[in-house]
């Protein structure tokens, strides 16, 4: 299934279509208030799992935000389980209220992928970054430029979903996967891109533009 084209997370739909079902049932029976509830409940679950379309930037030297949600941290850290080296850091959280897919920031091939178990931290904070279950994905470019993206589950979510795997080759702004509920993404970029973000901005996902390769 290609997330890029449906209104709504495959992910989405064992919640949404019994939900939906159920409330039919109940109002068929006349039992309006519960018949309200399921609405509310179909509703929100088709809001929570919602895929709106994005206009993907066709500009070269580009780097995407891979997330809606507010930037918490930019800032230059040594990246040691993956890159080896410096790297610049920008972190996004992903509220309750935010579209929960993940996009690919460049196009590229995933060099590896690797899933690390860990803790339920709130992902608003920085040691979630190393303390928390995550699922790590090295991406590379047609000209060998490197990049590490890292999803991160939260005090909430508990399980991250990731369609791609090594091998793969995914296009600047396609859909490779999504974090149920609250949660972070982490992008390593090279030291010397130019990040044109800040925190506390609000970002979208495979639209939003958080740097350029110099």
């Amino acid at each position: 299934m290609d997330q890029n084209r449906w209104l709504m997370a495959k992910e989405g739909l064992p919640f949404f279509i019994p939900m939906a079902l159920l409330t039919v049932i109940l109002g068929i029976l006349g039992w309006r208030a519960w018949m309200a509830l399921g609405i509310l409940l179909s509703l929100f679950i088709a809001y929570f799992f919602r895929n709106p379309r994005r206009e993907i930037p066709n500009l070269q030297n580009v780097i995407l935000s891979p997330a809606d949600g507010r930037v918490v941290h930019v800032g230059e850290c040594e990246e040691s389980r993956f890159l080896n080296g410096k790297a610049l850091k920008i972190s996004i959280f992903m509220s309750l209220f935010d579209v929960h897919l993940n996009r690919a920031p460049v196009s590229g091939t995933i060099l590896a992928e690797n899933y690390i178990p860990g803790r339920f931290l709130a992902a608003n904070v920085e040691k979630s970054s190393l303390l928390n279950e995550q699922n790590a994905m090295v991406l590379e470019t047609e000209d060998r430029y490197k990049i590490l993206l890292v999803q991160i589950a939260g005090f909430v979510a508990r399980r991250i979903v990731c369609y791609a795997k090594a091998g793969d080759t995914l296009r600047k702004g396609q859909i490779f996967g999504l974090i149920r509920f609250g949660s972070r993404v982490d992008l390593y970029l090279p030291p010397e891109v130019k990040p044109i973000v800040r925190v506390g901005q609000h970002l979208k996902g495979g639209e939003s533009i958080i740097g350029y390769r110099v």
